[in-house]
């Protein structure tokens, strides 16, 4: 079964539409079976992938309401591994339909049952706030991963985030998991942002990914013309630093299957 991964963060402007889209290219460049999910009213990672849905086209609010099925929702992208359920303005109107409704926080981990197996990888951008659209994706989620922008109130809202982890952990989501904390839009000629990732790697240790986010203008440019940046300019700081990204959880990955294939082989 493909991992499924949510990029959550309920501060806006950190870096986590740009981390989703650029993260899944990224992964499906290297040959991974990657689903990006667009959970996001805005749309952004889906502009983000030269995506732009019409007016009525099938849409990820029509598979999490059950609408419409993954085969008439997901759509291919440039790269070959990569595919996207794009998101439309429908998805303010599910935040509202999903409160009357039971077992509201499951619907999108049932929505994506029946395609986890097609993937290596499954992404989630969730909105920037923690309403049902982002408890849905923690619910279907293995794992989250949280952009911290390298400025002042970088740790400011985290709190309350890992909060909201622990109370999906203990109601809804047993196996969750942080999959890591990432520092974005670092500006190494800046000594507040040097700052910032010493006080976040002292808070957090050893959940902070090794991998910093520079700011790049490259990784700004490229969402205008709907393409990662591996695609707009594999040259660029940004498409560097998120290839990086991509090995370092690829690294991590390979590293818990050896330490689960020791433990069934150990009998422990």
């Amino acid at each position: 079964m493909g991992r499924v991964i949510c990029i959550c963060n309920q501060k806006g402007g950190v870096g986590k539409t740009t981390t989703a889209v650029n993260l899944a290219a990224c992964l499906a460049l290297s040959e991974r079976r990657t689903l990006l999910i667009d959970l996001d009213p805005q749309a952004n990672a889906s502009s983000g992938l030269g995506i732009h849905l019409s007016r009525g086209a099938p849409s990820v609010y029509d598979l999490l309401l059950g609408h419409q099925s993954h085969q008439k929702v997901v759509l291919r992208t440039e790269l070959e591994y990569l595919d996207i359920l794009p998101a439309s303005q429908d998805l303010i109107g599910a935040e509202v339909e999903l409160v009357s409704l039971s077992a509201r926080e499951r619907f999108l981990k049932s929505a994506i049952a029946t395609i986890t197996d097609s993937y290596d990888y499954i992404f989630i951008d969730c909105p920037p706030s923690l309403g049902f659209l982002t408890v849905n994706a923690l619910v279907a989620s293995d794992s989250v991963l949280v952009p911290i922008q390298c400025e002042y109130y970088a740790l400011e809202g985290v709190g309350y985030l890992l909060n909201t982890i622990r109370r999906i952990q203990s109601i809804l989501n047993a196996s969750l998991r942080i999959e890591g904390f990432l520092m974005t839009m670092f500006d190494p000629r800046n000594n507040l942002s040097h700052q910032v990732v010493e006080d976040v790697r002292k808070n957090l240790n050893a959940q902070v990914f090794g991998t910093i986010i520079p700011r790049n203008v490259k990784l700004s440019e490229s969402p205008s013309f709907g393409k990662p940046v591996v695609l707009y300019d594999i040259t660029s700081r940004g498409a560097a630093s998120y290839l990086a990204l991509a090995k370092e959880i690829m690294d991590a990955e390979g590293q818990r299957n050896g330490q689960e294939a020791y433990r069934i082989g150990t009998g422990t």
